[in-house]
Formats: structure tokens, sequence, C-alpha cells
């Protein structure tokens, strides 16, 4: 079984960034990440609001520099999905498909997931036109009219990605007017290809053998019609990958990990860092941040 100081679980920017501050704190420590490194924020085509970047990045080419940054500074990054995290006498023990390791002290960073709408025909067309990233299939939908739920940045901001292949995109949102930023908003309604459609939720999806059509419901009277469609996106929301603390750590009613300002979590020894916390604002400039901090919090906490 591996020993090690400090185990990173999850390779997105807070964990990426919270490795590249532990190796150069010559800490002994891997990172462990079940899918690709990067996140979420590799499916994000276009990142305008990092810091240095003054005409944007793109989303893979970011995650990318910070993983090379991490393994060129010596960190570990190991390819396995942790399946348990038990404290013991000697620490932590972290399960994996991977193997075992014995951690002196862990950082969470494995981030949220999008909500599911949980109507009848999301499920079984998952993948045969439901989609929750614009940005990994909207190549598919060349040509045809498709729906995006959500009122945020995501679904704004993918909305308009999606007019690239798309005749048509239909925003639908169950209130009057949109929570994304004002900047992305104003792009947004000015993009010919968007209709937007108010006051509205998607009350079934359906089709044969791919998405024809999505029921759509008027949430002011109940009245409901037929809106023809080759795909539909997702982005009502998300919620934390924070079942592996189940019980360890104090979480707030919707899940995410509560910290203090140094990324501590009510266990000694677990840090969050990331999406994965309670906190204002979940970006990628944030996330770095939470990252570097728990790195630090924790050599100070293994050194002690």
């Amino acid at each position: 079984m591996k020993k090690k100081d400090l185990v990173i679980i999850g390779g997105g920017p807070a964990g990426l960034t919270a490795g590249i501050y532990a190796a150069r704190a010559a800490l002994d420590a891997v990172l462990l990440e079940r899918g690709v490194p990067g996140g979420r924020a590799v499916s994000t085509e276009f990142v305008e609001n990092y810091p240095g970047f003054s005409e944007g990045v793109g989303g893979p080419e970011l995650m990318s520099q910070m993983e090379s940054q991490a393994r060129r500074f010596g960190l570990e990054v190991d390819s396995a999905n942790v399946e348990k995290l038990i404290p013991d006498e000697a620490g932590f023990l972290i399960g994996s498909d991977d193997g075992d390791i014995q951690a002196r002290a862990v950082i969470i960073a494995t981030g949220m997931q999008a909500r599911a709408l949980g109507v009848k025909g999301e499920a079984e067309f998952l993948g045969r036109g439901v989609s929750f990233c614009a940005t990994c299939d909207g190549a598919f939908f060349r040509d045809k009219e498709v729906a995006v739920i959500g009122g945020g940045d995501a679904a704004v901001e993918e909305a308009m990605f999606l007019t690239r292949f798309a005749s048509k995109v239909y925003l639908i949102h169950r209130r009057d007017e949109l929570r994304a930023t004002k900047v992305v908003q104003r792009r947004a309604f000015q993009n010919p290809k968007i209709e937007f459609i108010w006051n509205s939720t998607v009350a079934e999806i359906r089709g044969s053998t791919t998405i024809e059509a999505v029921v759509i419901e008027d949430v002011r009277n109940g009245e409901t019609r037929l809106l023809p469609v080759g795909g539909v996106f997702m982005y009502i929301g998300n919620k934390p990958n924070s079942e592996l603390v189940s019980g360890l750590v104090e979480v707030d009613e919707k899940g995410y990990i509560i910290t203090d300002e140094n990324m501590r979590t009510s266990r000694p020894g677990i840090y969050a860092a990331g999406d994965i916390r309670r906190k204002l604002l979940r970006q990628v400039v944030t996330a770095v941040a939470d990252g570097a901090i728990a790195a630090m919090a924790a050599e100070s906490y293994l050194t002690k």
C-alpha cells in the first residue's frame, strides 16, 4: 500500500493548483482523478474572465497548461476512481479502483455535476439528444433546432455556442428574466438565432430513436404545447460530488462542504477546495485560489 503525505482527490482547477503548491512545498503528494484532468473547465469552450488572458483562453488549453505545470514540479497524477475515505490512526485510508493509499492529509476537490431535470424521456434519450455539454456535443446538431434549459451564465453561454451549429436555439427559462451576467445577456439578446421562451419548463421529452420534440409547460397557467427540436441541453443547476465525505465532514443543506477561510473542514486533516465548497462564486479563478490555500494549510498541518 502506498503511503503519502497528501492525497488530492479531483483534478480540476482547484486540485491541479493544490498539486502545484504541494509539489513546490516538497510534499509527497498524489492527485487522483477519475476522468480527464481539468474538470468541468475542460468542456468550457472559452474562458474570458481569467486574469492574464486579455483576449480570453480556451478551457481545454488553460487546463492543459495547469496540468503540465503541475507535472513539471513533480506532482504525481494518477487515473483512479476513489471509492472510500476512511479515517484511521495514521490519518486516512483512501480506497480506489487503482489500490489503497495511506495519507496523512487529504484535499477534496471533487467539484460538482450537472443536475438532471427528472422528466419523462430525459434518461431514455441521454446520449441520443439529451446532453449536459454543448461544447462536447454541439457539432452533432448541425442545422437542427435545439433547446437549452436554464437561465444562468452556463445556459446562456452554451446557447450562444450552439448557434455555431444549430439552425435555431430555443432558450427555455422558468422565469421572465435571465440570471446570467448582464454582458452575457446582451450578447444573447443580440443573437438572431436564439429565441427565448419565458415562464416555462420542459415537462416531457419525446421521440423515437432520437429526440423529436419537448412538451413545454407554462408555469403561470399550466398550459402545455409541443416544441419540435432535435436536441435538449440541460443547465438547471448543479449538485456537489460530496458523497465521498458523507458523515465525515460538515456540509450544508445542499451537500456543499463547509470550510473556514483556510479551506479546513470540520475534521482535522481534511481540506476542501473549488466548486465542492460552500461559497459565493464558483469560477476557475476562485477554484485556483482555494487550491493554493488548501495546499498551504495542509502543509502547515503536516509540519506541525
